[in-house]
């Protein structure tokens, strides 16, 4: 083989590994993936979407069993498990759908999802059965009506871009969407859930940065669950929304093996306050159909939550939601300080060291 076909040959391999991987025969092959599993693990992919990008594979340790970036994004055998509770909605979007693309569960904020395609595919989503290769993008006239009915609504001052993942859409139709929203005068925030930053950061280009500024102010949401997600790419691409005046949110599901202590928590809401992102939610894990692997007890996160107030910086501590099933809402969960109030008016208080107090004090300076 001569040099230049050689070259040519190593370049089509250097392609094609830097593909996102989609199928379970091309992860036994790279490693991600046990051959003697391939047979459930196909069983899993025909029910749930299966897909990691190579900036994900590049963060993989192979054939480390409780490697956390390989647990949230390979499939498992322990995904056909399912639990009597589980849903195939899980927070509700179904009740609160009154045109498709919409989800208005809370009235002065609703989802506008146009896709529902990501670069990858969480092995907890709770939207596991609607995602994936072939499933809807809104039609132009589907995307008109959703926009219609925001106009509609005046009480609407948020529109939340989800999915899917909004950022996997070309820059071009993005910026179509986001000036359509911002000629909404009622419309005040754009807020916008991705992992496309951790996923796939070089598509936050500049493009796709300048079609998320405009007249309504933008806030992006970074879905990020443990600190090796943030790799020196990751950075980069979080550097570059920042640098370009669009504030950042994260939230993050809390995943048995994945995240679930305190220390691993602790390292990500630091690293993320570094890099200019302020932690924002910590959800319990939804009742998704074939997730209960990963699902803590609400005490062991209300344990690791209290931890984090005791070790953590105000500006580094999450709050601790759970989405009731049904389309109730969000609501916090994290442990109590305050006790009831007495017969004299005072109530016990404990600090986050655990040591508790009287308040109002007895005995105080007042005159």
């Amino acid at each position: 083989m001569g040099a230049s076909a050689y070259e040519s040959e190593r370049a089509e391999e250097r392609r094609e590994e830097r593909k996102t991987v989609r199928q379970v025969g091309d992860l036994v092959d790279r490693g991600l993936a046990d051959r003697s599993e391939r047979e459930v693990l196909e069983r899993v992919a025909e029910r749930f979407s299966v897909a990691i990008t190579p900036d994900l594979v590049d963060l993989v340790t192979p054939g480390d069993p409780a490697d956390p970036i390989g647990l949230q994004f390979l499939p498992s055998k322990r995904e056909l498990r399912i639990l009597p509770e589980e849903r195939v909605d899980p927070i509700g979007d179904d009740p609160h759908t009154p045109v498709k693309g919409i989800t208005h569960r809370y009235p002065d904020r609703l989802l506008l999802k146009p896709v529902h395609v990501c670069p990858a595919y969480c092995r907890f989503c709770f939207r596991r059965e609607k995602v994936g290769p072939g499933s809807e993008v809104l039609s132009s006239d589907e995307l008109a009506a959703a926009l219609a009915y925001v106009r509609r609504h005046e009480q609407v001052w948020e529109v939340i871009l989800s999915g899917g993942d909004p950022l996997i859409l070309p820059p071009r139709k993005l910026a179509e969407i986001t000036r359509a929203i911002a000629a909404i005068d009622h419309v005040k925030v754009l807020r916008v859930h991705t992992r496309v930053p951790v996923m796939d950061p070089g598509r936050i280009t500049a493009e796709l940065v300048e079609a998320l500024r405009g007249r309504t102010t933008a806030w992006i949401v970074l879905h990020t669950n443990h600190p090796r997600e943030l790799s020196p790419r990751a950075r980069e691409a979080i550097a570059r929304l920042v640098d370009a005046g669009i504030p950042l949110l994260s939230q993050t599901v809390l995943l048995r093996g994945v995240n679930d202590d305190a220390k691993t928590l602790e390292a990500l809401f630091r690293e993320l306050v570094v890099l200019r992102v302020k932690p924002y939610y910590l959800h319990h894990g939804d009742l998704a159909v074939g997730t209960g692997h990963f699902r803590t007890s609400i005490e062991d996160g209300q344990a690791i939550a209290r931890t984090l107030r005791r070790e953590l910086s105000g500006i580094a501590q999450p709050t601790y939601v759970l989405d009731i099933p049904g389309g109730y809402g969000k609501v916090p969960i994290g442990p109590s300080y305050l006790g009831p109030e007495g017969e004299d008016g005072r109530r016990v208080v404990e600090d986050p060291a655990g040591r508790e107090h009287v308040y109002p004090p007895r005995g105080g300076d007042g005159r």
